[in-house]
């Protein structure tokens, strides 16, 4: 029997006709829609006469242009257009959708995990690059774009390549204040936002195993910012306890049957990988990045780097344009990198999981008083409310925080929340590149303990000195 990787196995269930070319026609079990990348796939349906082929495979939810102050209505015209626009191809469509009145919408990328939709095994499609996230299920999921999201709707296949294979194999006990958005923004530091380019990425090692599901989503959310399509974990008994009773999930006997399933979805022992990384966890400080890029990271107790000491003249140019743009100078300590706003959110980091962490932080403390905002946008209204059985927005509001509704807000600027031009911000989000999060404004990428601890001191700080 020929040894397999956890992908080449997904892949192969999933080939629906190989041609002779080298790609291979393959099968989607399901797509995430939101309103940015949809109304052009729907409108070509429409132009072209044709149905969908399997609607009850679509999960719609309207996440990038919502509104987190006002669920009524978004405040740019556009944005209103857009998810009016969602809404009204679902109906046409007889499509599911959760719209803004519905509490369980809220980021693509948490409401299918928390449904049940995210099964392992399963092929999954969304017109947006950080669909990596449902790899942690043990999940081939990879970001799309609007042309093939029309293919998606009107076949339900794709033509597709198969990409070489990464095994990065973690190990090590995680230090204290580490997170696995540390761990990740380490890993893009260590191979670059190219080094996982033409392959798709398996996490494995004691260090993944250790993670909870929210930490290994996190981890495989990033997985497209080292360059690589897709990100997978194998499927153990934590992944099997966190489906467990979804709304979604399968039930009864067809619960029986999936199990056996999901647990061959491993890569079998002595499977090939085209290339292997390894890492030493126990040596990863926190994390925050000081450029344009996941890849320009530090250690909270180290410097920015100077362009000058770079060898490679295209890398020291990148520094150098990213310096400029940061505001920054070279030999600067992280920890003197003061801040003007905070935001924690994103579908990288918004479960409760994140937002436990981050009030345990800031329990009974005020945020600095050279903050000008900070925010906190849970990843769902399932989530939001959880949070608030918990009193986590006490917590929140208590130390200076504006508590909102779901959506991604400031991750991204698309709505009613960004940064003014050389606005300097600690976040959560995924992408901290020029503009990410509005108009010259410069983003540093932390995890949600050290957003919260930066909010309280204003400026970058060690996140340890806050955890007993």
């Amino acid at each position: 029997m020929i040894k397999q990787t956890l992908y080449e196995k997904i892949w192969n269930d999933h080939i629906v006709h190989s041609f002779k070319n080298g790609t291979d026609l393959l099968y989607v079990d399901m797509q995430l829609l939101h309103e940015v990348t949809s109304p052009q796939a729907f409108e070509g349906i429409k132009i072209n006469d044709r149905n969908l082929w399997r609607k009850e495979s679509h999960l719609a939810v309207p996440d990038h242009n919502v509104s987190t102050r006002n669920r009524s209505k978004a405040t740019d015209p556009l944005s209103a257009l857009q998810i009016k626009t969602l809404d009204d191809n679902c109906d046409d469509f007889g499509i599911n959708e959760f719209p803004l009145k519905d509490i369980r919408q809220g980021n693509v990328h948490v409401i299918g995990p928390e449904q049940g939709a995210t099964l392992p095994g399963m092929t999954i499609v969304c017109g947006d690059s950080h669909t990596s996230t449902h790899g942690a299920f043990g999940v081939l999921a990879f970001g799309i774009g609007t042309s093939e999201v029309e293919h998606v709707l009107a076949t339900q296949c794709l033509i597709q390549k198969k990409t070489k294979t990464l095994l990065i194999d973690i190990n090590g006990k995680l230090n204290k204040g580490v997170t696995s958005k540390d761990l990740i923004l380490y890993i893009i530091g260590k191979i670059g936002t190219n080094g996982g380019t033409g392959f798709a990425i398996e996490y494995a090692g004691d260090t993944i195993r250790s993670l909870s599901m929210e930490g290994r989503m996190t981890l495989c959310n990033m997985t497209i910012e080292a360059g690589a399509r897709a990100g997978l974990i194998a499927v153990d008994d934590k992944t099997i306890d966190y489906i467990n009773n979804r709304p979604l999930a399968p039930k009864n006997e067809m619960w029986d049957l999936a199990i056996k399933k999901w647990k061959t979805l491993k890569s079998d022992k002595g499977a090939v990988f085209d290339k292997t990384v390894s890492i030493d966890a126990s040596k990863i400080e926190p994390q925050v990045t000081w450029g344009t890029s996941p890849e320009m990271v530090a250690s909270i107790n180290s410097i920015v780097p100077d362009p000058a000491l770079e060898k490679d003249s295209v890398k020291s140019y990148s520094m150098k344009r990213a310096l400029d743009y940061m505001g920054l100078k070279p030999g600067t300590p992280i920890k003197e990198i003061k801040l003007e706003k905070i935001f924690l959110g994103s579908c990288t980091n918004s479960r409760i999981e994140d937002l436990t962490a981050a009030a345990n932080i800031l329990r009974g403390k005020k945020i600095s008083s050279n903050i000008k905002q900070a925010i906190v946008v849970p990843g769902s209204g399932l989530v939001k409310k959880e949070a608030e059985s918990l009193g986590l927005d006490k917590i929140f509001i208590d130390a200076g925080f504006e508590w909102r509704n779901a959506g991604c807000s400031m991750c991204l600027a698309m709505n009613d929340d960004r940064l003014n031009p050389k606005e300097r911000c600690a976040s959560t989000s995924n992408r901290n590149f020029e503009g990410r999060q509005g108009y010259l404004g410069r983003s540093h990428l932390v995890s949600p303990i050290m957003v919260a601890s930066a909010a309280i001191e204003g400026k970058f700080v060690d996140v340890r000195k806050y955890l007993n």
